[in-house]
Order: structure tokens, then C-alpha cells, then sequence
């Protein structure tokens, strides 16, 4: 039998994370700020902070419920804490997804409704791939990602680690797309991103060099 979830973080995208467990498991409350205790979250309670994951590892598996739009940075500080912990993250796909048994889906990875993962496909650890998005066949996408919204990451794409692309954007067959790099919403990717940055237009062209 599962052990009920944690949820750590409270804000927009935990209410998200909420609604693709659906029945699925139990959820025995949320991680937040201190002064959120108390609070709830779509009728889940708001029962502790970050400083209590470690209270909690037997008890439950931990979701980072944190978004990711600007950098990834907290939900890896929070996955390397929960780690350090000794804990376990939890793998969640809602019941509209559809991933294929062929599909290899990493720890603390949220699938959310809609969302399409096809034969071949790896996604790695800690990733966020959102609502109708879609990962064709033989596509990668690396640890710590967001794909938002809408998303089309066409076959044989790889996409690196700590990578947001925004919501409606479509990445081109066999595109590859380096770590730490950012794909503004309605973005068409047409060919591969290697300089860590800020990308957007169609075709999208590097807007912001970042280090």
C-alpha cells in the first residue's frame, strides 16, 4: 500500500498538483512558510514547514508542489533537501494522462491531465510536464524541467536539465536544447539551443545570454 503524499509548497501549482492526484492517494497536507500554518490549499491542510520534511520521511513520499517559470533553482534546493533526508519522492500522473508503458518517467515527476508521453520517451527527475502537453516518441527531457502548457517536444528531441519551455511552444523533430535555458511561450523551435539563455520568437532566437 502507498504512503500518503506531501505536498511541498502551497501556492498556484500546488493547487494544479491537487487536482492531478485526484483520488489517486492520500494526501496528508502541505509543506509552506511558517506563517501559512494553518492555512489550506483546495481543503488540504497547510501542517509545517520545510524545516519538518525530516519528521515526515517514514511517514509519507514528498511532491514539490513549487512552480518553475524564472529558474529551478528552489525546486532543486527542495529535492536535494528531501533527499538528504533520506526521504522519498513520489511519481504522480493524472488520470487523463497518457503515458506509454514504453515511457521511462523519473522520481517526483508530475504528469498532469492531458498530457501525452509516448513510446521511447525518458523524462528525468523532478519535472513538471503540464497540462496537454506532449513528448513525442524517443524524446528526452532532463532532470528539473518544466514543459508547460500545450507543449509539443517532438521526436527525437533531448532536452537538458533545468530547462522552462513555455506554454504552446513546439519544438522541431530531433531539436536538442542545452541546460539552463528558457523557451518564451509560443516559441518555434527550429533549431537546437546550445548557449544557456533566454529564447523566444518564431524562429526562436536567443533574447538574453545567461552564464
Amino acid at each position: 500500500m502507498c504512503k500518503p503524499l506531501i505536498l511541498v509548497g502551497g501556492g498556484g501549482h500546488c493547487k494544479s498538483v491537487i487536482e492531478a492526484i485526484g483520488n489517486q492517494r492520500q494526501i496528508l497536507g502541505i509543506l509552506d512558510r511558517p506563517e501559512r500554518i494553518g492555512d489550506s490549499v483546495l481543503n488540504i491542510p497547510v501542517i509545517g514547514n520545510d524545516d519538518d520534511i525530516a519528521s515526515y520521511t517514514h511517514k509519507a513520499e514528498f511532491i514539490i508542489t513549487v512552480g518553475f517559470i524564472k529558474e529551478a533553482d528552489l525546486r532543486v534546493r527542495l529535492y536535494d533537501r528531501i533527499k538528504d533526508c533520506g526521504a522519498r519522492l513520489a511519481t504522480v500522473i493524472a488520470s487523463s494522462a497518457y503515458v506509454s508503458d514504453h515511457a521511462s518517467i523519473g522520481e517526483g515527476t508530475v504528469i498532469m491531465h492531458r498530457a501525452f508521453v509516448n513510446a521511447g520517451a525518458v523524462i528525468g527527475n523532478n519535472v513538471i510536464l503540464n497540462t496537454f502537453c506532449n513528448i513525442e516518441h524517443d524524446a528526452s527531457v532532463g532532470d528539473q524541467c518544466h514543459i508547460s502548457t500545450g507543449v509539443m517536444v517532438n521526436g527525437d528531441c533531448h532536452v537538458g536539465n533545468k530547462v522552462f519551455i513555455g506554454s504552446g511552444s513546439v519544438l522541431a523533430n530531433g531539436i536538442s536544447v542545452a541546460d539552463n535555458i528558457i523557451v518564451g511561450a509560443g516559441s518555434l523551435v527550429r533549431k537546437s539551443l546550445l548557449k544557456p539563455g533566454i529564447y523566444s520568437g518564431n524562429p526562436a532566437i536567443l533574447k538574453i545570454r545567461r552564464s
